[in-house]
C-alpha cells in the first residue's frame, strides 16, 4: 500500500506561476508521480520552457495562459485545459513581492500584490471546487504561502500581510469545502533562491539571514517535494486547514 500513497496517476494538477522557480519545480514533481500537469501563467513562453522539461522526463504537461488577478481569465484557462471536466489538484504558486516599506508603498502596488498573492488563490481554487463539486469528486487544494506569513520582517508589509490572509484563507476553505471532499492545505517556504528572493539573498542582510538559519544553509527546491507530493496526495487524505512549514528551522522561537 505505501508504494500507492503518493501516486497520481489519472489525476490533473494546475500549477500557477508555473513558468519558473518553485512552480516549475512543482510541476516537475507531479508528472513524475503520474498526474497530468496544467501550467499556467502570464509569460506564455516560461511555461513552454516548464512543458518542455516534463516532457523530456517522460511527463505529460500542457500550458496555458492564466492572469490570476482576473476571473475571466481563470475561467477561460479551466475551459481551455479541461472543458466540463474537473482539475483534482489545485497548487496556487504564483506571487508577487514589494520592496516599498509600508510608509512609501503607494496604493496601486499595495493592491496589485494583494491581488496576486490573495485573490488570485481564492479565484483558482474557487473555480476548481465548484466544478469537483458539481462532478462529485474529491480534490487538493495547496496554498503556497511562506513564513513572513506568521512572521515580521521590515520591507516586507503587503507581502507579508498577503501571506497572512492567504493561511487563514486556507483555514476558511478547508472548514467550508470539507463537505466536498476536497482538503485544503498550505506550505510555507522559508528562503529559497529563486526569481523573487534570489537578488535580496545575495545582499549582505541576506546573507545575515543565512546565519540565523539552524540549518545555516538555504532552501533547495528538493526539499519542497516531499511537502507537495503529501499534500497533493491520498497521503494526506486526513489533513486539512493545515499548513508544513519548510524552512529549516529558521522560523523556530530559539531562546
Amino acid at each position: 500500500m505505501t508504494h500507492t500513497l503518493f501516486d497520481l496517476t489519472g489525476k490533473t494538477a494546475l500549477v500557477t506561476g508555473g513558468g519558473t522557480g518553485l512552480g516549475r519545480h512543482f510541476a516537475q514533481v507531479l508528472a513524475g508521480a503520474g498526474a497530468r500537469v496544467i501550467v499556467c501563467a502570464r509569460r506564455v513562453e516560461k511555461l513552454a520552457e516548464t512543458v518542455a522539461a516534463v516532457q523530456a522526463d517522460g511527463g505529460v504537461a500542457e500550458a496555458h495562459a492564466m492572469d490570476v488577478t482576473s476571473e475571466a481569465s481563470v475561467r477561460e484557462a479551466f475551459e481551455g485545459a479541461v472543458g466540463e471536466g474537473v482539475v483534482d489538484i489545485v497548487v496556487n504558486n504564483a506571487g508577487v513581492v514589494a520592496k516599498p516599506s509600508l510608509l512609501d508603498v503607494d496604493v496601486d502596488t499595495w493592491d496589485s500584490v494583494q491581488a496576486a498573492n490573495l485573490k488570485g488563490p481564492w479565484l483558482v481554487a474557487r473555480e476548481a471546487v465548484r466544478r469537483l463539486a458539481a462532478a462529485e469528486k474529491p480534490g487538493r487544494v495547496v496554498n503556497i504561502a511562506s513564513i513572513l506569513g506568521v512572521a515580521a520582517q521590515k520591507g516586507t508589509g503587503p507581502y507579508s500581510a498577503s501571506k497572512a490572509a492567504l493561511l487563514h484563507l486556507t483555514r476558511n476553505m478547508a472548514v467550508e469545502w470539507a463537505r466536498y471532499g476536497v482538503t485544503v492545505n498550505a506550505i510555507a517556504p522559508g528562503y529559497y533562491v529563486t526569481d523573487l528572493a534570489g537578488e535580496f539573498l545575495e545582499s549582505p542582510k541576506g546573507q545575515a539571514l543565512l546565519a540565523r538559519i539552524p540549518q545555516r544553509r538555504l532552501g533547495e527546491y528538493v526539499d519542497l517535494t516531499g511537502a507537495i507530493l503529501l499534500l497533493a496526495s491520498d497521503a494526506s487524505a486526513y489533513m486539512t486547514g493545515t499548513c508544513v512549514t519548510v524552512d529549516g528551522g529558521l522560523s523556530l522561537p530559539i531562546v
